[in-house]
């Protein structure tokens, strides 16, 4: 295959078809002192506001969290993201995820804020009138008002569309008069601003700004569930309940515009909270195992436990080089649409539903990346990991629920072939002609001409290959399938779970070669480690979810050639990634935490 070095920034799903460029790449090595400072004042906030009032907040202290939220406004830690009009910071895209990351490991306060920033305030600031906007931005940007968010319904969560929730033009024209009930409302509790949809004369989907207070809006007791405890979680009920016609939101119909693009951001930004979230677990583990003696030596020093430890390391390490890459594309596309004469929310909106594809593939790895963390964190703690007394048995449960919200993680695994097809079909993303490149590679004789010369050659290679795996199953699937592909979830799971890996594997080996770049091969020798681990690990995943693909569509022949191809293409030199492991929980250990 092809692949062109990028020169200018790539557009959603290219990676797939095109090779990066490490100075091109935004790592988080690349923060400047400000973000910096943002950062540690985030993890400051969580240290001396809320870790030590946990236990309070999750028994749901009335008037607690609404104050935390408060108190964070004050700070400024709600703001980033809206200009300076409206008393918001003005910050850039990366400042804002830094955000969410620092305050991630917050358990069900990192929740609230999140809904608040996110989904409780953004349909207002983008697709507000600017009469809206001056109304309601200010106070939720300085917390005091706090913004939730209706979408769900008993009977519809994935199918949002399918919503039953409906609102009448009243006889004299000034009001929607709205009938329904919404369900898991974060934040629901205490709220003062609603964004809820509803049906317009039963078939027009249009979102609403509802206010604590309207006639006819009541809300339910508060939910128990199995984590994020101290999160208010509420059913909103509507009965005959008097919206102004004021309080539109975007137009008439359009609401699926809203709900869907607010989804694009939330995906990236609740990656990055639950990259905090794994690197507070993660930490607070490793200072466990450095403490805890079994045999007359700390477990830190067994085997078994290092592993572990560098595990989560490695999957936290390759998820913020995935995560920062991304939020700079996005960041820079803002940019580029805002000097082409957009307005700011078509700017934001834009670059994210641009880059909808990796906001989707990051949802469903950071969210993984957490569970996996704080899962292997019970364990380190052992019986202790599973007392309520140990700070991990809480961020087990609270880990549970990002698999589920802002998009079950399967309907984002689907979403994200989906979309790379969709964009193929449009002639938005050439996938065809490498995909056909791929399968003429397949039938001629492999090439064993002399080596590139150079640093990461080995890994650069690998990465292209993983993209062929890719070309070939996914090509071979639309081939055989057709229209009936959208029917076979197994297969596009599949090849979801490869696009995510290859992302993965390729931010990972940027970071690495522009770290090494600047600051020579001897300083990163662990990013290198964790790097090439996951590509080594990485190459047998991706091979077994190609396998899983064409075994479920293929057979004969044709079967036996692409199994050749498949395993050409995820090939691997032998690498001992017991040690490299070792070199890294050594330095886990030594730091008291993760601290790369």
């Amino acid at each position: 295959m092809e692949t062109t070095k990028q020169t200018t920034a790539l557009q959603g799903g290219e990676w797939l078809i095109k090779e990066s460029n490490p100075v091109d790449t935004f790592i988080p090595e690349d923060f400047n002192e400000e973000q910096n400072m943002v950062m540690d004042m985030c993890i400051q906030f969580l240290d001396a506001e809320i870790i030590p009032i946990i236990e309070r907040i999750d028994k749901l202290e009335p008037g607690l969290m609404p104050s935390l939220l408060q108190k964070a406004g004050e700070q400024g830690l709600l703001s980033t993201s809206f200009p300076e009009q409206y008393g918001g910071l003005g910050k850039d895209f990366i400042t804002s995820t830094i955000v969410n990351e620092g305050l991630g490991g917050g358990h069900s306060f990192s929740v609230a804020v999140a809904a608040h920033t996110g989904i409780g305030s953004l349909p207002i600031l983008y697709f507000g009138t600017e009469a809206q906007k001056q109304k309601y931005i200010p106070k939720l940007a300085s917390g005091e008002w706090k913004g939730a968010y209706g979408l769900t319904e008993p009977n519809s969560g994935s199918d949002a569309l399918g919503a039953k929730s409906i609102a009448k033009l009243s006889d004299d024209g000034k009001y929607y008069i709205l009938n329904g009930q919404k369900c898991w409302i974060t934040n629901g509790g205490f709220a003062d601003v609603y964004t809820v949809f509803a049906k317009v004369d039963g078939d027009k989907f249009t979102g609403f700004i509802i206010e604590r207070g309207f006639e006819g809006f009541t809300q339910g007791p508060e939910e128990h569930k199995m984590g994020i405890k101290g999160s208010s979680t509420v059913q909103l009920y509507f009965q005959d309940c008097k919206v102004p016609v004021e309080n539109v939101l975007g137009e008439i119909g359009k609401g699926h515009l809203i709900a869907f693009n607010i989804l694009n951001i939330g995906r990236l930004k609740l990656c990055a909270a639950a990259l905090g979230g794994s690197k507070r677990a993660a930490t607070i583990s490793i200072q466990y195992a450095k403490t805890r003696e079994q045999f007359k030596m700390p477990i830190a020093k067994f085997g078994a436990i290092r592993h572990k430890m560098a595990e989560m390391a490695i999957r936290m390490w390759v998820c913020e080089s995935a995560t920062f890459r991304t939020a700079k594309w996005i960041d820079n596309k803002e940019h580029e649409l805002l000097a082409g004469g957009k307005t700011f929310a078509e700017a934001l909106l834009g670059a994210a539903e641009e880059y909808a594809i990796e906001c989707s593939m990051l949802k469903v790895y950071g969210s993984e990346v957490l569970d996996y963390v704080v899962d292997e964190g019970v364990q380190i703690h052992g019986g202790n990991g599973f007392s309520d007394e140990y700070l991990i048995s809480k961020a087990y449960r609270d880990s549970r629920i990002n698999r589920i919200y802002e998009g079950t993680n399967e309907i984002n695994r689907l979403l994200t072939v989906d979309m790379m097809l969709k964009r193929a079909m449009k002639g938005k993303l050439d996938l065809m002609g490498p995909a056909m490149a791929v399968q003429k590679e397949l039938m001629s004789i492999p090439d064993f001409g002399s080596e590139e010369e150079g640093s990461f050659v080995k890994e650069r290679k690998y990465i292209a290959n993983f993209k062929k795996a890719i070309l070939m199953v996914a090509g071979a699937a639309v081939q055989k399938l057709m229209m009936q592909l959208d029917k076979e979830q197994e297969i596009l799971m599949n090849i979801a779970d490869m696009a995510i890996d290859v992302y993965n594997a390729e931010s990972a080996l940027l970071r690495v070669m522009k770290l090494t770049d600047t600051k020579g091969e001897a300083a990163v020798s662990l990013q290198a480690d964790m790097m090439r681990t996951y590509l080594y690990d990485a190459a047998d995943r991706i091979n077994k979810a190609g396998k899983d693909a064409l075994n479920s569509f293929s057979d004969g022949d044709e079967l036996r050639m692409m199994h050749i191809g498949l395993k050409r293409f995820t090939k691997v030199e032998p690498f001992n990634t017991k040690d490299a492991r070792r070199r890294v929980s050594d330095k886990l250990v030594a730091d008291d935490g993760y601290h790369f």
